[in-house]
């Protein structure tokens, strides 16, 4: 038992004494490289300054009109940001012309919005930022086939009787307005500027005879008319789609197979080109980069697959080239979402990607002070010790050369000094062996005063 106790109690002297070494050696190795070390950790700082902070927990986004595809959109895009901790919070607003409004207030804590191509112009891009395009959005144009003739009708047919055309500031009114003007309809006194989803109903009550209707194919007011069998309904076949897209070029061209909406009706009853803006997620220039790669991949996720008129993949990319595109975007386009993503939260994995790239600069800087701290210290104290030999060689010369028995307490008091700086000397293991040499060589001077005092004295 005795022998027992004895290595448990030599065992534990031994770790107490490694970490004993190990703290003086750390504390003295801090106290020789401080300079260096407020220089490394400043360049840090300066680092973990300048990046962004934590990525904000709420967020404000439009909501688009009632019944639209783009209430369908972002009611996915809530349920997304919520499995990744953040609130998206859905603004109702009265439509694109709003929207382009409240994101480049920079007092608006507005932050992103669903816009059609074709409504911000070079004039009121400035102060936003593109995402990207989500989807195409064809222009539809259902109409009451009991208000016309069932063999023939012509656009002042249409004209002739109550259209609508959305509510005004909405991306469909705007559309509108532009195929209008290109065609010199847009002074026509039957239009009706109200909401979608108001100009539906008019239509099913037969108050109106036609509407105008920009929006996507999943959209709650496309579905309802489509698969309506009270009331006949057709779609307009443009034509000269191809001229619409290059005097518009932010229009695209489409085709709606025969039977496609439904093949119960064969309707449409022919093959019919529409032409579509795109959808593009447009934000404020100031959003976190790590909220932007949130709607990046939620877009990717809800947007990205197959349906009627995109094929797999095909969104979210860069459509339309009149807002500036955003950096982050631009990233994620060509090399996909930073690989930390797939194994921790997003924001953290943001965060740390983000570091890494400043970090690298940081590193080339860095590295060098690393590099540079052990000599630094064995240099510290490898001038010390040749201070102390220049001391100790200029008394050693002076007591060789002018050795004055008057002046001998003044011999003592220096070497009693230089002795005292050898001994107060911390240094590295590397220079152990110059420590020992210096301190013989303090030995051999203070030999050499006692051979020139009188031989009963001697130096204590």
């Amino acid at each position: 038992m005795g022998t027992v106790k004895e290595d448990i109690v030599e065992h534990c002297k031994a770790i107490y004494e490694t970490i004993a070494d190990e703290l003086t050696s750390w504390y003295n190795f801090t106290r020789e490289t401080w300079p260096l070390l407020v220089l490394l950790f400043s360049a840090i700082g300066l680092v973990i300054w300048m990046a962004k902070p934590a990525p904000p927990k709420h967020v404000l986004m439009g909501s688009g009109s009632i019944g639209g595809s783009y209430e369908v959109i972002t009611k996915k895009y809530v349920e997304y940001f919520a499995k990744n901790g953040v609130t998206l919070e859905l603004v109702q607003t009265s439509g694109a012309e709003e929207n382009i409004i409240r994101l480049r207030d920079p007092k608006d804590k507005f932050q992103a919005a669903l816009v059609q191509s074709g409504l911000i112009t070079p004039d009121n891009s400035h102060g936003l930022q593109s995402l990207g395009s989500l989807a195409f959005e064809p222009v539809w144009f259902f109409y009451r086939e009991d208000k016309f003739s069932p063999d023939h009708h012509t656009t002042d047919d249409f004209f002739s009787q109550p259209m609508s055309i959305g509510a005004i500031g909405s991306g469909t009114h705007q559309q509108a307005m532009h195929i209008l003007a290109a065609n010199g309809w847009d002074k026509t006194s039957n239009l009706k500027t109200i909401p979608n989803n108001e100009g539906i109903e008019a239509l099913l009550r037969g108050e109106i005879s036609s509407i105008f209707l920009v929006d996507g194919f999943e959209s709650e007011n496309v579905q309802r008319l489509i698969q309506q069998n009270e009331v006949k309904l057709g779609i307009a076949d443009f034509t000269r789609a191809a001229a619409y897209t290059r005097l518009m070029p932010y229009f695209h061209q489409l085709q709606v197979p025969q039977g496609s909406l439904s093949l119960r009706r064969n309707f449409p009853d022919k093959n019919v080109t529409v032409i579509a803006p795109t959808t593009n997620l447009v934000i404020d220039p100031t959003m976190h980069p790590a909220i932007q790669l949130l709607f990046l991949q939620a877009a990717t996720q809800i947007n990205g697959g197959r349906n009627f008129f995109s094929k797999y993949g095909e969104f979210p990319a860069f459509k339309e080239s009149i807002i500036e595109e955003s950096p982050i975007a631009r990233r994620y386009y060509e090399k996909g979402s930073p690989v930390l993503m797939n194994y921790m939260p997003f924001w953290l994995a943001e965060f740390i990607d983000r570091m890494i790239l400043l970090l690298l600069p940081l590193f080339a800087f860095v590295y060098p002070i690393i590099k540079t701290m052990p000599g630094y210290r064995t240099n510290r104290a490898q001038g010390r010790i040749n201070e102390i030999y220049g001391a100790l060689k200029f008394l050693e010369q002076d007591i060789t050369l002018n050795y004055d028995p008057i002046r001998e307490q003044e011999y003592r008091n220096r070497l009693e000094e230089i002795e005292a700086r050898a001994l107060a000397l911390r240094v590295p293991k590397s220079l152990v062996s110059n420590y020992y040499s210096l301190r013989s060589s303090i030995d051999f001077v203070i030999t050499l005063l006692s051979k020139k005092t009188k031989p009963e004295e001697r130096f204590n």
